[in-house]
C-alpha cells in the first residue's frame, strides 16, 4: 500500500472529522458541569456553601475557596481530569467552596462589606465548626481574592494561610478603561445615579465589559475550536469553558459603587482608610502566611495590581509569583499546580501516618 496514499485518506478523515465537531457543537448539549461530590451545609440568601470531603484526609487545615462575584464559581470544577477542587480532594485536602449565587434586583443594596462579613465570615465560622479545624486556609480567585484579602483585614478568625489569585488589590495602576478611571478619579465621571437607578449592572454588561478588556475582537476562541474540533475530548473541554465564559451573572449596584469609591478611585487598601463594617481594614493586620499569584498573561489583572501586597502585610512568611498563563484558572490533571505543591502541604499540617 502507497504510504502517501495512506496518509491523504487519514488527512480527509480528520479534516471531514474537523468540519463536524465544528458545526455540531452548536447543536449539541453542554456536557454536565461541576462532578465532584459536594454536599451544602450553609445557605445565606443566594449563596450556598459547599463542602467536599477528601478520599483520604492528610491535611488538619481545610481550604476555604472564595470565586468572584462576576462568574460562577464552576470554572474549578469543570470536569474530572480536569478540575481544580477534585485536585485538592485528590491530595488530601478538605474544601470549602462559598458560591455567591446568582442576585437578583432585590439584592441590590449587598454591598462589597456585606459580602465579606455576612457572607465570608459567617461561612469561614462555619467550615471551621464543621471541620472542627483550629485554622483555615483562604484562597480567593480574581475578585474573590479581593474580598478574601479585605476579610483577612478584619478577621477574628484564625487564618493560617491567605493565597491570592490574579486579583486586583492595588488600584495605582489601571491597565483598562484609563481615561474612565482617571475621570473616575477626578469626579468629571460619576457612575453613582446609574448605578443606584438601576440596581444592579446586568450579567450581559458585566460580560461586554470583560470582552472589551481581554478580547476586543473575539475570534480566537472560535479559531482553537476549529483548529480542533477533529478531537473529541478537546470539544467537550472548549463547550464547558464557553458555558462559563457566556455565563457572566449581574453584579449589585451597591457592591460596585463601593468597590469603585473605596478602592478603584481611593485605593484604600493599599493607603489605608478602608473601614469595613466600622473596622479598619489595613493589610498591616494581616500574619496570615501569605502567597500572592499573578499570571505574566493576564490581561485583566496585571502584576502592578497585587505585587505591592507582600510589602504592606505584618506576615513573615509571604511570597510573590508570577507565574505562566492567563487570567483564568485551569486543571489539567490530577496533581496540583507545582507552585501549590510546593507551598501549600508544609503550611497545612500534615497529619501524621503511622
Amino acid at each position: 500500500m502507497n504510504p502517501k496514499t495512506n496518509s491523504s485518506a487519514y488527512n480527509l478523515e480528520q479534516e471531514i472529522k474537523r468540519w463536524k465537531g465544528f458545526f455540531g457543537v452548536w447543536n449539541s448539549p453542554t456536557p454536565k458541569i461541576g462532578v465532584t461530590p459536594r454536599e451544602p451545609f450553609w445557605k445565606k440568601n443566594k449563596a450556598t456553601l459547599w463542602y467536599y470531603a477528601p478520599s483520604e484526609k492528610k491535611y488538619r487545615v481545610p481550604l476555604f475557596l472564595v470565586y468572584s462575584l462576576v462568574n460562577q464559581p464552576f470554572i474549578l470544577d469543570m470536569a474530572p481530569g480536569n478540575s481544580v477542587i477534585e485536585n485538592f480532594t485528590r491530595n488530601g485536602f478538605e474544601v470549602y467552596l462559598l458560591d455567591f449565587g446568582i442576585p437578583g434586583y432585590e439584592d441590590k443594596d449587598i454591598t462589597a462589606s456585606d459580602y465579606v462579613v455576612d457572607y465570608i465570615q459567617k461561612g469561614v465560622r462555619r467550615a471551621l465548626r464543621h471541620s472542627n479545624a483550629k485554622e483555615i486556609t483562604l484562597i480567593g480567585y480574581c475578585l474573590g481574592g479581593t474580598l478574601a484579602t479585605m476579610y483577612t483585614t478584619i478577621a477574628e478568625e484564625p487564618i493560617r494561610n491567605l493565597i491570592v489569585n490574579v486579583s486586583p488589590i492595588d488600584f495605582e495602576t489601571v491597565p483598562y478603561f484609563k481615561e474612565m478611571a482617571q475621570a473616575s478619579k477626578e469626579g468629571i465621571l460619576d457612575v453613582n445615579d446609574l448605578l443606584e437607578t438601576t440596581g444592579l449592572v446586568s450579567g450581559r454588561a458585566m460580560k461586554t465589559a470583560m470582552r472589551m478588556v481581554t478580547s476586543p475582537i473575539y475570534f480566537s476562541p472560535y479559531l482553537s475550536l476549529l483548529n480542533k474540533a477533529y478531537d473529541d475530548q478537546y470539544v467537550e473541554k472548549w463547550k464547558r469553558l464557553k458555558k462559563w465564559t457566556d455565563g457572566h451573572i449581574p453584579f449589585t449596584g451597591a457592591a460596585m459603587k463601593e468597590l469603585i469609591e473605596e478602592l478603584g478611585k481611593g485605593n484604600k487598601l493599599i493607603d489605608g482608610g478602608l473601614k469595613i463594617h466600622g473596622k479598619e481594614a489595613h493589610l498591616a493586620n494581616i500574619h496570615a502566611n501569605l502567597l500572592v499569584i499573578s499570571n505574566d498573561f493576564d490581561r485583566l489583572v496585571l502584576k502592578e495590581q497585587n505585587i505591592r501586597v507582600i510589602d504592606y502585610v505584618s506576615s513573615k512568611d509571604k511570597t510573590f509569583k508570577l507565574e505562566k498563563g492567563g487570567h483564568t484558572t485551569r486543571a489539567n490533571d490530577h496533581h496540583l499546580p507545582p507552585l501549590l505543591a510546593n507551598w501549600l502541604p508544609s503550611r497545612s499540617e500534615p497529619i501524621e501516618t503511622k
